[in-house]
């Protein structure tokens, strides 16, 4: 097999489950480990992959982001657990921040009118659904974001400025052990942000993709936020273990 055939298949292997191991490799190509090393170290040069111990991730653009009908349809059972565990820690009348996202959509199936809470969200379609299931909702204004359809903006910021909140929940699309919590849009950031600052107890739920991912724009450190996931990718636990709490529904 030629190389630039290994090169497409590797490439495939990454788009269908973003980490590939070395063993797989060979496997799907019959080829040496030391030719699969080099295959990688060549799509690494070229900006196609970053390589990890064993193997490959993808590599993601500091600045791509899915829009909520791509997100919706990635990772659901994930997200679902984590939403659950999420519900576990809201109590009667709270004054709750809910991010949009849909990790955090998951979570308003937790929220029942017969916990009183008052529900500050920057996300249309939460708002949409909270109403729905008739808890207090107060949508915050400003400039809808067309993609994540978030409300972002400067309005938006002054808006929470005004509020303080017993718990916020927010979506992310990065944690890494030295770059924090990041994500691709300065103005989605902004609002994150402020409401971490007017916060209590501040909760990210995140799938197992986000972590060692890095995007544009740095929301805040490691340890300013307990992370809910499904499960730590395999060899990470060491790198936050000491720098912020995790929750993992799995063990």
């Amino acid at each position: 097999m030629l190389a630039e055939e290994r090169h497409q298949i590797i490439l495939q292997m990454l788009k269908s489950n973003n980490v590939v191991k070395l063993q797989d490799i060979c496997g799907q190509t019959h080829c040496s480990e030391s030719s699969a090393r080099r295959d990688l170290q060549l799509l690494e040069e070229a900006g196609l992959l970053a390589r990890v111990h064993g193997g490959a991730k993808i590599k993601y653009s500091l600045q791509r982001e899915l829009d909520m009908t791509g997100k919706a349809t990635r990772n659901t059972q994930e997200k679902a657990a984590i939403a659950a565990m999420a519900g576990e820690h809201i109590q009667a009348e709270d004054v709750i921040y809910l991010d949009a996202g849909t990790s955090t959509l998951a979570l308003i199936s937790s929220f029942t009118p017969d916990l009183k809470l008052t529900v500050v969200t920057n996300g249309v379609m939460h708002a949409s659904l909270l109403a729905d299931q008739n808890i207090r909702t107060i949508l915050v204004g400003g400039e809808l974001k067309n993609t994540t359809k978030a409300i972002v903006g400067v309005e938006a910021v002054e808006t929470l400025k005004r509020f303080r909140f017993n718990k916020a929940f927010l979506g992310i699309n990065g944690i890494h052990p030295k770059f924090g919590f990041t994500t691709p849009d300065p103005d989605e950031a902004a609002v994150k942000k402020i409401a971490i600052a007017q916060s209590e107890q501040v909760y990210v739920l995140a799938d197992p993709t986000k972590f060692d991912a890095v995007s544009f724009v740095k929301v805040a450190e490691i340890g300013d936020a307990t992370v809910i996931t499904s499960k730590l990718p395999q060899g990470v636990a060491g790198q936050y273990s000491n720098q912020t709490t995790i929750q993992e529904v799995l063990t």
